[in-house]
């Protein structure tokens, strides 16, 4: 069976954010707007949010904890930083992600089979917006996603 190039669930824009207190953020937009948590994921530290897809209606937010080393701040951090960010799946990541470095984008994660079953990476545009462009190249079970997050983070600690 061919992999769908936007997973199921998902449209051609998600929204990320970045927030201080990512769990407390959960329980709000739980609270506040009837949000279904579809996953977290933690960082090497078991304690941080790494990435959390919530379902709010139609629609995926994604959103995790400031991560400094990676220039991830909230609005809440001294000086700012980009409060959200743009996720985008696309039919041929390598081509757009390259047609958008062409046109002035600066990298920020080059591009990779990621462990989550995403060939990704990560620009900021021109004006400041970060986005994430990706391609789904493969479907993982929960536990092979935590399997691979495992992996990759035992190499980055």
């Amino acid at each position: 069976m061919k992999v769908k190039p936007i997973p199921e669930g998902f449209h051609t824009l998600t929204t990320t954010l970045v927030v201080r207190d990512a769990v407390s953020a959960i329980e709000f937009y739980k609270k506040a707007f009837g949000a279904r948590v579809r996953g977290i994921f933690y960082g090497p530290d078991g304690k941080t949010i790494f990435h959390a897809e919530l379902e709010i209606g139609d629609s995926i937010l994604m959103l995790m904890d400031e991560f400094p080393d990676m220039n991830a701040f909230s609005p809440q951090s001294p000086g700012g930083g980009a409060s959200a960010g743009i996720f985008m799946y696309v039919p041929d990541v390598d081509a757009v992600f390259k047609k958008a470095v062409s046109n002035g984008a600066t990298v920020t994660m080059p591009l990779m089979d990621a462990f989550w079953g995403d060939r990704a990476g990560g620009i900021v545009d021109p004006f400041g917006h970060r986005w994430s462009l990706a391609t789904h190249i493969k479907d993982l079970s929960r536990e092979e996603i935590d399997k691979g997050a495992k992996a990759a983070f035992a190499k980055t600690s």
